[in-house]
């Protein structure tokens, strides 16, 4: 239930009457209840809006009544799916009384009054949708609003000193931009008739398929998708489907792409796999595009868009494989192994990456000790690059990070022309080029902010700890990503010996007794799990953590003599396990349901190298996979379906359908 409060205290111009003969208020009234509020209330002042909002079940919308917009507009802010907290924002130039704002990678991390704000980027729209955990700061801005409104007079509309209130509190706030739409605040008649004349020369349903389109994507999606999947995008949901319908879709794209690769025998079967491959990716586009047309957001649409998105990758990456093997060569799943783990380890460190920049914006003036330097450098330059939109280092910069459009036509061009052996290494070549890129300008970025992010979470979570690395006890003074990068080198250098071998027609059997070597050094990651994660590079932890176990688990079936195909199966249900937590993080989802009896990076890798060092190793990776599926799959089941179904019955709600969010 979503309550929506018109606050028609401050604004002169709720009073004035619009083209249809209602007042500003009573048509900004009627519009929130087309933009899909459940209630709307008129709020005379904001003792009266703080009384609404503690008896509020579920989010709540405040908007003043000086607002002209599209209806869509308010749709878009009540639906938004980037944060509970989020508020309009306009370029306009401020009123008197108006608020600024200062953004940071669409976060509000300042608002105050127009003219005294240092760096605003723009102006309050007077209207914002506040989530139900920040509903107490609100009421507690309106009645801290209220009093210093009785104690002397204050200039500006009302909701302007609310906005700003809960602001101060430090309450995490999204922007909402306006773009192809109209959104105005007026004052007067004359405002008033020139907002509406804006209004009424824009094709709303027009705009808001154009909208679909994300604002600045890559460059291949840009130019061969998004030029014509817009017309996909208003077919389907003429058509009725959803998101979800058309992300499963795709996914059968996918896997007919992948399965020509494989098996496909010549020329034709790889031309028509890399078409295939390409629409898949169209269509992976358009569930995104159709999720934004008909405003159809959930965390669990997001979580489902993240795994497809792997998911039809990593069974492309299984089919080059399996092509390349079966067109002679020796190495063809190897190549599939390495780009999946490459890739899944690429990932781990942009999800966090991400993370650790949003806690920057919201605590914008936290530097390091050096106060800048290479880093304050690196990030000025990165800001104007991604200014200047469309010049030609703002797409080189798009491109050399090899985005998943990028890849995408990488493997269809390259499968078609060459084969599936020349696309595995043109994948690999590539990837480890953006990863050393991104990976090196990132780690000066990091350094130079000194903003710790993996403290701010679950740690052991995130690690994928086991029972065992939660016992050892702490080594503080390495710190946990020395003990986790060192870590990883055991199974490293456990790998390249047996690959040498192999690939000098020795066994790599004779290297099974190593295996407890490179399993004790990787278990030096866990000498970390209870240091505290709050050094500037300290985000990195995951993915090497990541990177350790999946190279022991190669390690271990290479020296196992494990076949390819199945140690390949065994990394993808580990890249599954470990983005289901990645997606969770961004989603701010808990973690999932059979989430302790996964045994955690260590317990696993104990398993599997005790099994190789006993000349088991394929029984238990395929045994140990098969376990860890079955926990996923219970996992989903049980996040998605069983235990929502058990809230709403206990809660006494209608089941509601499942919706998504943008891809």
């Amino acid at each position: 239930m979503t309550l929506a409060i018109v606050l028609a205290a401050g604004a002169p111009a709720a009073g004035l009457p619009t083209g249809d003969g209602r007042t500003l208020a009573d048509r900004l009234a009627d519009q929130w209840r087309r933009a899909g509020a459940t209630q709307v209330r008129q709020a005379a002042d904001l003792t009266e809006l703080a009384d609404l909002v503690d008896v509020a079940a579920g989010p709540v919308i405040v908007t003043g009544a000086d607002l002209v917009a599209h209806t869509a507009v308010l749709r878009h802010l009540a639906t938004s799916p980037v944060g509970p907290t989020v508020a309009l924002v306009l370029t306009d130039p401020p009123a008197p009384g108006q608020a600024a704002v200062r953004e940071e990678r669409g976060q509000v991390v300042d608002a105050g009054p127009a003219g005294r704000l240092d760096g605003a980027t723009g102006v309050f729209g007077g209207a914002l949708r506040v989530g139900v955990d920040d509903l107490p700061a609100l009421a507690a801005a309106a009645r801290a609003a209220a009093v210093a409104a009785d104690a002397g007079p204050s200039a500006g509309p009302v909701v302007d000193r609310l906005f700003t209130g809960l602001a101060a509190l430090g309450t995490l706030t999204f922007a909402h931009r306006v773009r192809l739409l109209v959104a105005h605040r007026v004052a007067d008649p004359a405002g008033l008739a020139a907002a509406e004349a804006a209004l009424r020369g824009v094709d709303e349903d027009r705009a808001e398929l154009k909208l679909s389109v994300k604002e600045k994507d890559d460059f291949f999606t840009t130019f061969f998708v998004s030029t014509w999947s817009p017309y996909v995008t208003k077919a389907s949901a003429r058509l009725g489907l959803g998101p979800t319908a058309v992300t499963m879709i795709s996914v059968a794209f996918a896997v007919a792409a992948a399965v020509l690769f494989a098996v496909g025998g010549g020329r034709p079967a790889l031309v028509a796999g890399a078409v295939l491959l390409y629409l898949g990716f169209v269509l992976d586009c358009v569930d995104g595009q159709l999720a934004r047309y008909t405003r159809n957001f959930s965390a669990w649409g997001g979580w489902l868009d993240t795994m497809a998105d792997r998911a039809k990758e990593y069974v492309a990456y299984a089919g080059l494989g399996y092509g390349a093997t079966h067109a002679g060569f020796r190495y063809g799943w190897a190549l599939a192994i390495a780009a999946m783990t490459l890739q899944t380890v690429r990932h781990m460190t942009d999800t966090w990456y991400g993370v650790l920049h949003d806690e920057a914006a919201r605590r914008p003036k936290t530097v390091g000790a050096g106060g800048g330097g290479i880093g304050d450098r690196l990030n000025a330059a990165s800001t104007r690059v991604q200014a200047d939109t469309g010049s030609l280092s703002y797409w080189l910069k798009r491109t050399v990070v090899f985005p998943i459009g990028e890849r995408w036509a990488l493997i269809a061009l390259t499968v078609a022309l060459f084969g599936p052996r020349v696309a595995l290494i043109a994948v690999l070549v590539w990837g480890a080029l953006a990863f050393a890129y991104t990976g090196a300008l990132r780690t000066l970025r990091a350094r130079w902010m000194w903003v710790p992010v993996l403290d701010t979470v679950d740690a052991t979570l995130h690690r994928d700890d086991g029972p065992l690395a939660a016992r050892l006890p702490a080594l503080r003074p390495v710190g946990p990503l020395t003990l986790a990068v060192v870590a990883a080198l055991g199974p490293a250098a456990l790998l390249v010996a047996a690959l040498l071998r192999a690939g000098g027609d020795g066994d790599p059997a004779g290297l099974r007794w190593w295996l407890p070597v490179a399993l004790l050094v990787l278990l030096l990651a866990g000498l970390g799990a209870g240091a505290a994660h709050n050094g500037p590079l300290d985000w990195l932890v995951p993915a090497a953590l990541r990177a350790g176990e999946y190279l022991f688990a190669i390690a271990a079936g290479v020296v196992g003599g494990v076949p390819a195909w199945l140690v390949f199966g065994y990394v993808l249900v580990l890249t599954l396990h470990h983005y289901d937590l990645t997606a969770r993080l961004e989603k701010r989802q808990a973690a999932p349901p059979l989430h302790g009896a996964t045994l955690g990076w260590d317990g696993r890798s104990v398993v599997l190298g005790v099994a190789a060092i006993a000349g088991f190793a394929g029984i238990v990776m395929a045994t140990l996979g098969a376990y860890l599926l079955v926990l996923f799959v219970g996992s989903v089941v049980l996040a998605w379906v069983v235990l929502p179904a058990r809230s709403r019955r206990a809660a006494g709600a209608p089941a509601v359908g499942g919706v998504r969010s943008p891809g």
